[in-house]
């Protein structure tokens, strides 16, 4: 029997904020207790606080570590393995690795390629081999303007533990890019296209959303049945496109990019996310909606660290101190995004638990670790 006893602490619970002890025997929850004691052989937290390991839904930071710089690309494992542990030192347990699916390989400056399966192969190699200090599930990403969606899902089945599928239109003058201007930006900064360049790109990318995305989207709602993974739509911007994702049965809302498609979201029961550097940031870095805004309105339940991974922790903080709840706050990064993709077994504090618990000092208005359990043991 392994135990650990996080005693003297502030234990953020599902309804409530209290002093007291949490003990973690065989990677389970055992046993939460009130009050300051610190028993023989407990860790002596000081009044931190102790919570659920942060889940998070949508990040993009493996693909930071796999092409750390335009043009460079980085072993898979060793980027694996440090993107691992990078989340492991910011409090996230449990995590989704969001991987692109559809490619476009027609020619351009615009062009990119398949790896999808080749990465997620290697990544659950590693888990296998407990080569991972937390918990990883994959999140397919699937392009509708692209080319190859179909025969890339097809690669993919049940055993693959995809969690989560997204529904990815970025058809430009649409959703996150509806400002072309803000398309323009991003694109011609990344591909150094012309005027003639980014017409062209917009123009393709127009033409395979007539041609192949009611095949594209077909496809990915079936594709996430199969697998058993829960649907996700993006970038979600009016009311007519969430009836759309509220139809496919999409579990929950990634970044919806006004009031009036998160209003619709909860009007179809749809749970929103919004992303964690978006409101530490004050606002969205594409000019739609702030997250802030929408969580004064009632309008946001879990939060993503996106780009970010340490905005995570921070993020449901802020949250806690707007809503002047921690508890509620802290949910939005650890018992929303449990709830979202099934997994019962985690995201709160309650006996019998999976032990997945972090320790977190409060300086200031962020968050710093200052111990994570995965199962009972300690990866950070």
């Amino acid at each position: 029997m392994t135990e650990t006893i996080l005693a003297n602490a502030t234990l953020i619970l599902p309804d409530e904020v209290i002093r007291g002890m949490l003990r973690m025997t065989d990677g389970r929850i055992a046993a939460i207790d009130t009050g300051g004691a610190v028993p023989k052989g407990a860790l002596d937290c000081e009044g931190d606080l102790v919570m659920p390991g942060l889940i998070e839904l949508h990040t993009d930071n493996l693909e930071r570590h796999i092409q750390p710089r335009p043009k460079v690309h980085w072993p898979h494992q060793a980027a694996i393995l440090a993107h691992d542990g990078e989340l492991a030192s910011v409090g996230i347990t449990t995590v989704f690795d969001a991987l692109r699916v559809g490619s476009v390989i027609s020619g351009g400056k615009t062009n990119y390629g398949e790896y999808a399966r080749a990465l997620a192969s290697e990544i659950l190699d590693l888990r296998a081999k407990g080569a991972l200090k937390i918990s990883h599930f994959l999140h397919l990403r699937a392009e509708i303007c692209s080319e190859t969606l179909v025969a890339e899902m097809a690669k993919f089945g049940p055993q693959d533990r995809i969690g989560i599928v997204s529904l990815m239109d970025h058809t430009p003058g649409e959703r996150q890019f509806r400002d072309i201007s803000k398309l323009k930006d991003y694109v011609c900064g990344k591909h150094g296209l012309s005027d003639e360049g980014f017409a062209d790109h917009v123009a393709s990318q127009r033409a395979l959303r007539d041609r192949l995305g009611a095949l594209h989207e077909v496809t990915a709602v079936a594709e996430s049945r199969r697998y058993g993974a829960v649907l996700a739509s993006h970038d979600d911007t009016t009311a007519a496109q969430v009836a759309v994702s509220a139809g496919h049965g999409a579990h929950f809302a990634e970044f919806p990019t006004t009031t009036e498609a998160a209003s619709a979201c909860r009007a179809h029961g749809i749970r929103v996310m919004m992303g964690a550097p978006n409101l530490i940031r004050g606002g969205s870095h594409s000019g739609n909606v702030a997250a802030a805004e929408l969580a004064e309105a009632g309008l946001l339940d879990i939060l993503s660290s996106d780009y970010v991974p340490s905005s995570l922790l921070s993020a449901g903080l802020l949250l806690g101190d707007l809503w002047g709840d921690m508890a509620r706050g802290i949910a939005t990064v650890t018992a929303a995004p449990a709830d979202a993709t099934g997994l019962s077994d985690r995201g709160r504090l309650a006996p019998d638990a999976r032990a997945d618990v972090i320790r977190v000092a409060r300086i200031a208005e962020v968050g710093a670790l200052r111990g994570a359990w995965v199962q009972g043991r300690r990866v950070a």
